[in-house]
């Protein structure tokens, strides 16, 4: 029976040109590797080399022979390689399921940050509404998602990141673009961009304007952030939206300004009840929640257009 053991010798002595170079290769010694390679000649029923002088020289049997051996080895190298950069976390394959809100570019900013270190990794990124992304991940189709909160569904772990707070949305140019901070009641009069009472956020908003006593003109609602954004930069009226979606749109005809009091937007990373997390996958989620992080501590989304007394940055 074949010993592996023999097959390296074989391939050392062929590779190295002799069995004193073998010998040191292998960390054997020479007697060892003579034992190995005769030993293995008998198994074969072959002669793998013959003797010229001081040297061992191989036969065409051999050199056949050791062509389907290298086969074997470089296939076992590959293998050593993909694990070492399995291991590393360099390589693999992550799929991700996100809200619109992160995935309009907030996380596929990221993807193509982590992915760039990492040129082994294959990813598939999925959008959807936080219900759907719940799905995906607990049938395990995908490996990480993230969605917004209260998340009270069975088969998944929740891990709330740090909550960012809503900002008001007006067209450029808007009278409100002149005040640094908007309050409950500068929306009084204003046409509003309202989201869909199917949204969290939604009830936030209008607990807000609830409290302060002021009723809104709402003359559109979306489910969408996005949508709403688009909607304002067309005139249709102001808005509230979350700070990922707002900070998109910079530029294209919105003006973005902080709201006050704090429309608290909360979104978490989703996991698979009971089911093994992935090195790649816990640092992907290591690299949002310091983006996320980073967005709160921002308190808004930059300003990219130009409005009445804009200075260019979210006070």
């Amino acid at each position: 029976m074949l010993n592996p053991r023999q097959i390296e010798a074989f391939r050392a002595v062929i590779v190295t040109g002799g069995v004193t170079a073998a010998a040191h290769a292998l960390h054997i010694s020479q007697p060892a590797v003579t034992r190995l390679i005769h030993d293995l000649q008998y198994a074969l029923g072959l002669k793998l080399f013959a003797k010229r002088g001081t040297r061992l020289m191989p036969t065409n049997e051999a050199l056949s022979l050791y062509r389907e051996v290298e086969r074997q080895f470089v296939g076992l190298e590959r293998i050593e390689r993909a694990a070492k950069s399995l291991r590393e976390g360099q390589s693999g394959r992550l799929r991700i399921a996100a809200l619109p809100t992160f995935n309009v570019g907030f996380l596929p900013r990221i993807v193509g940050r982590f992915m760039l270190d990492r040129p082994g990794l294959e990813a598939a990124v999925y959008g959807s509404i936080s219900s759907q992304v719940v799905e995906w991940v607990a049938s395990g189709f995908c490996d990480v998602g993230f969605a917004q909160g209260p998340l009270d569904f069975p088969n998944i772990e929740v891990e709330l990141m740090t909550p960012v707070a809503g900002v008001a949305v007006l067209p450029e140019g808007h009278r409100l673009a002149r005040k640094p901070v908007l309050e409950p009641p500068d929306f009084i009069g204003e046409p509003f961009v309202s989201l869909e009472q199917t949204t969290p956020m939604r009830y936030r908003i209008d607990a807000i304007f609830s409290a302060a006593g002021i009723t809104r003109q709402t003359r559109v609602e979306t489910p969408l952030s996005m949508i709403a954004c688009g909607l304002v930069a067309a005139g249709a009226g102001v808005a509230i939206v979350d700070a990922f979606t707002a900070f998109e749109f910079g530029g294209r005809g919105i003006v973005v300004r902080p709201f006050r009091p704090a429309v608290l937007y909360d979104v978490g990373v989703v996991w698979a009840s009971g089911r093994f997390r992935s090195a790649l996958a816990l640092d992907f989620v290591g690299e949002v929640r310091a983006a996320v992080a980073e967005r709160a501590r921002e308190g808004a989304a930059p300003v990219l257009g130009p409005s009445a007394g804009d200075s260019g940055r979210i006070a």
